[in-house]
């Protein structure tokens, strides 16, 4: 999930400086939203594991 993030942040980036606002816009948006999946799983899976342990 985290490579799709960054995936997606470097397609805003490069779509910024191709001066592409729109497409640069939908990306980091999308950046945003699979990087805050991933920080909710990630916890999620540290609290698993430590009420395993």
């Amino acid at each position: 999930m985290l490579g799709w993030a960054i995936t997606f942040l470097v397609i805003a980036l490069i779509a910024a400086v191709l001066g592409f606002g729109g497409v640069a816009g939908a990306a980091t948006g999308i950046a945003q939203i699979l990087f805050v999946v991933f920080l909710v799983l990630f916890v999620g899976s540290l609290i698993m594991r430590a009420m395993r342990s």
